[in-house]
């Protein structure tokens, strides 16, 4: 075996694993494998699950918070932090001994990378429980093996993303803009939103050149779009429903969908109208999550807030 024995009272280790955002995505192929290829601007939203590692004489994952009923009737060998664990321990020749916890606060199934965060998170906090040595490649390997958003997750920075999730590109420096991010409480089948795209593939666009505020940015973005949007309309109706809500709301620059959906996100240059967008949508939808926040570049700077959290 390698890496560190575990240590019965070594203090835990707690890990943001915050939602990830599509801020475009274009569909530019499909492999022989039946994977699609894509050309994607992913960045981090400041909203997060918490992930918490400590030592144990065993494996096993608890999961509690404001989502954990999403997740009640899921085999915890098939939760991805188990398999992210039992991937990790076979690549560094240990046993996978480790206490996880989950407190789920984002939504499930909602285009934000929530199974994907959570999985790159518990990478992250075993690397440093077991005291590993592995190199950027193998875990980059791993992570895509678990998913194609884990690798973004893993990697932690805004980037141009590419291929099936492996490409990872950094992508200039984005300004912290106010966001809104709403889920209408309604899961949307990636998979099956894939099958529904039809037409020609699109071209890649990656982003080269920081924007220098708000304002900017949805004019980078407004070249671009998502093509899963229209796919998800059509299977889910709570999609365009959110979209529209968005778009009425005084001073949102920007309004897309996330992923495959159906979490969508408003774009704005001033907290005030994010904060006033955010009180009326969650007025006139008590039961959607609507979650006010800011664009995130850097999303190894939330691991501080969740120890200030937790404190």
């Amino acid at each position: 075996m390698t890496g560190a024995d575990p240590v019965p009272d070594a203090a835990p280790i707690r890990l943001a694993a915050p939602a990830k955002v599509n801020l475009h995505l274009h569909v530019t192929g499909r492999r022989d494998d039946g994977y699609h290829l894509l050309d994607s601007l992913m960045a981090f939203a400041g909203v997060f699950d918490i992930v918490t590692v400590a030592p144990a004489e065993d494996l096993s994952l608890h999961i509690d918070g404001p989502h954990a009923s999403a997740l009640a009737g899921m085999d915890p060998e098939d939760n991805l932090m188990m398999r992210a664990a039992r991937r990790l321990a076979e690549a560094a020749g240990l046993e996978p001994y480790a206490r996880l916890t989950l407190t789920k606060r984002l939504p499930v199934a909602g285009g934000i990378g929530g199974g994907s965060a959570d999985a790159a998170a518990a990478l992250r906090g075993l690397y440093r429980m077991w005291g590993l040595d592995l190199n950027d490649r193998t875990m980059l390997r791993l992570a895509l093996r678990l998913g194609a958003d884990v690798p973004i997750c893993l990697f932690g920075r805004a980037a141009n993303v590419g291929g099936i999730g492996e490409t990872l590109d950094p992508a200039p420096p984005l300004p912290p803009v106010p966001m809104l991010l709403v889920n209408p409480g309604v899961p949307v089948s990636t998979p099956e939103v894939f099958r529904q795209r039809t037409g020609e593939f699109s071209r890649p666009y990656p982003l080269r050149d920081g924007p220098v505020n708000a304002v900017a940015l949805a004019n980078e973005l407004a070249g671009r779009r998502n093509d899963l949007e229209a796919p998800a309309r059509s299977l889910c109706d709570e999609v365009g429903e959110t979209l529209a809500l968005l778009a009425d709301q005084d001073g949102a620059l920007l309004t897309r969908m996330s992923g495959s959906g159906g979490t969508c996100f408003a774009l704005f240059s001033q907290d005030a109208e994010a904060e006033v967008a955010h009180a009326r949508i969650a007025c006139e939808q008590p039961d959607w999550w609507v979650a006010h926040t800011h664009l995130v570049s850097d999303a190894r700077a939330l691991d501080a807030r969740v120890d200030a959290e937790v404190a």
